[in-house]
């Protein structure tokens, strides 16, 4: 198997997906913040002294999908269609799992794009709570689904 990011010389090189078909890609990933069970309190009650918690980690992911190819060196900047972004409660971690949809119609799949914003808005809970508890944990950030492309269709 060879590294499509190196050329001949094995040298970096972005990959060339110019004759590649325009295809619809969805990519979901997930990731967990374990807070302690003060910090998981202030966020139910939506009493955190910088806002709302889980609305802005929502945004931040967003906007995490949008700036991907910007964080990572050999992603292509992508338009992307739509960005989901679910939020589960796990009270008996206590904790939240952030869950990333991307989608679009084109030449390359959204599976960093769905990883990015599932870092980007679990480091935004961080950020937000990290006042309460210095002890977060944010763990299990992984595709969870992908379609479209020639490498085909994955699920874990």
């Amino acid at each position: 198997m060879t590294l499509t990011h190196l050329d001949d010389s094995d040298r970096p090189k972005m990959v060339d997906v110019s004759d590649k078909d325009n295809t619809q890609r969805v990519a979901t990933a997930s990731g967990i913040i374990k807070v302690s069970n003060e910090a998981y309190e202030v966020v139910i009650n939506n009493s955190a002294k910088k806002g709302p918690v889980l609305q802005t980690a929502v945004i931040a992911a967003i906007s995490g999908a949008k700036k991907t190819s910007d964080l990572i060196p050999m992603c292509h900047p992508l338009m992307l269609t739509s960005v989901k972004i679910d939020v589960q409660e796990l009270p008996e971690l206590p904790g939240f799992k952030l869950y990333a949809t991307a989608k679009l119609v084109g030449k390359t799949g959204v599976e960093m794009e769905a990883l990015t914003a599932v870092s980007v808005g679990l480091l935004t809970i961080y950020d937000m709570l990290k006042a309460i508890d210095k002890g977060m944990i944010i763990e299990n950030i992984q595709l969870e689904h992908k379609s479209g492309g020639k490498s085909g269709d994955f699920n874990r």
